[in-house]
């Protein structure tokens, strides 16, 4: 599995069921790596989508305890059924994108992270994703693209890391 995510300089993700960023060269990107793919993610992260729906063009499983409604998308309550999903289908490429708590349950399960990093601080944040680049982490940085200014006004990089400590699945 991989991860996919947009993180701030202290590696906030979201606030008050959020994302923090809206950066259209980062969507761009996004649809790149994932489309025609298997996307992982929680049911809150569903409700940013647009109209609430799945992602278009991917195979869709939303990780959560929850019940859901009748949905064009897979449902897995816990990770056995997320398991035996993605073995019944044999799904090679898998992203997960989200929220803190599926990233939380999923990392260790992750060999590459891409990440989306932007030169910002935005206060009131309270959802995080884990310091990759830590000491104690085992992530390790292998690509660092060059620093790039959206057209809302970021200063983004992209980054690839590689997981020297993933767990199987």
């Amino acid at each position: 599995m991989n991860v996919v995510v947009v993180v701030d300089r202290n590696w906030a993700i979201g606030a008050k069921g959020k994302l923090l960023f809206h950066i259209p060269e980062d969507l761009e990107h996004f649809r790149d790596i994932t489309y025609s793919h298997c996307v992982v993610y929680g049911s809150e992260t569903l409700k940013t989508f647009p109209g609430e729906k799945p992602l278009p063009g991917r195979s869709n499983i939303i990780l959560t305890r929850s019940e859901m409604p009748e949905i064009n998308a897979l449902i897995a309550h816990n990770l056995d059924e997320l398991a035996e999903i993605l073995c019944k289908y044999h799904t090679e490429q898998v992203f997960v994108i989200g929220g803190a708590s599926v990233y939380e349950q999923l990392l260790a399960y992750c060999d590459t992270a891409y990440v989306t990093k932007v030169n910002a601080s935005i206060g009131g944040a309270d959802a995080f994703f884990p310091d990759l680049d830590s000491k104690e982490s085992s992530w390790r940085l292998i690509n660092e693209g060059a620093p790039q200014k959206s057209r809302t006004g970021y200063q983004y990089r992209f980054l690839v890391y590689k997981n020297e400590g993933m767990r199987k699945y």
